[in-house]
Order: C-alpha cells, then structure tokens, then sequence
C-alpha cells in the first residue's frame, strides 16, 4: 500500500501531515513502529521545511509518500532545495555528539533519522528536487 500527500513549504502543515500519517499507519505494529516512523516523519518534514526550502517561497510544494508492506515501512519526502551530502553530514553530526543528546544546538533531528531507520538515504532526482528516503524495517 502507498500514499501521497502534498503540502506547502509551511511548519504548520505538520497538523495535516500528523492527520494523514495516523490514516495510512493504521495498520502498523506495534507501537513502538509507529512512533518511530512518525518521529522520523516529522523531523523530515521539518528538515525539508527550515532547511531545504528556507529561500523558498511558501507555496513550494513539499510531496510525502509512505508506503507498507509485510516486510517495511518507506518514507519519501520532496523537495526543491539545494542537494547535500546527507551521509558526510551525519558522520559529521555523530563525531561532534555531546553526551547528552539535548545539549546539541543543531543536527539532532538527523541524528534521530539515522538512529531510527535502517536505511537513509537522500538523492537527486532528474526533476531537481531531492528525495529523502528512509526505511523501518518490519520484524
């Protein structure tokens, strides 16, 4: 099973991408795959709203897919902006990891994406924008 939602370059849109993700999670278990595939959601969305789209206007479109099957959970998230390393800048991330995770100012959502999935991954697509892939496995 897969789905699409579209959004606009707005945080407040994450009401609506909450909403849609609770629709299509459904039939998700256990909990705890649940909330780690709406924490890694949101933190994407996040990223892709303050970060690849900070020079953008808002009406640029955000598109999230989420797809399920018996062996995982996929998250896809477009965007517009600029493509990065998203690998050199975890790797970069957990070498300068405080001790404690909160006393880190900046990078704590890619930390939590890389912790959470066993797969991350972000390309460039031959429509200029990026995709942001990241995959739960289903035990």
């Amino acid at each position: 099973m897969r789905s699409h939602l579209q959004t606009t370059t707005d945080l407040n849109a994450i009401a609506t991408v909450l909403e849609w993700f609770t629709e299509v999670a459904a039939p998700l278990k256990p909990p705890e795959l649940v909330w780690q595939a709406q924490i890694i959601l949101v933190e994407g969305f996040t990223n892709a709203v303050r970060h690849a789209h900070h020079n953008l206007p808002a009406i640029t479109p955000i598109d999230l897919e989420m797809g399920i099957d018996e062996h995982q959970v996929e998250l896809c998230i477009w965007d517009w902006g600029q493509p990065f390393d998203l690998n050199a800048k975890v790797q970069e991330m957990i070498r300068q990891e405080p001790a404690d995770p909160l006393e880190q100012e900046a990078g704590r959502g890619l930390i939590l994406m890389y912790k959470l999935t066993d797969e991350l991954h972000y390309t460039r697509d031959g429509n200029q924008r990026n995709c942001l892939v990241m995959r739960k496995h289903i035990l």
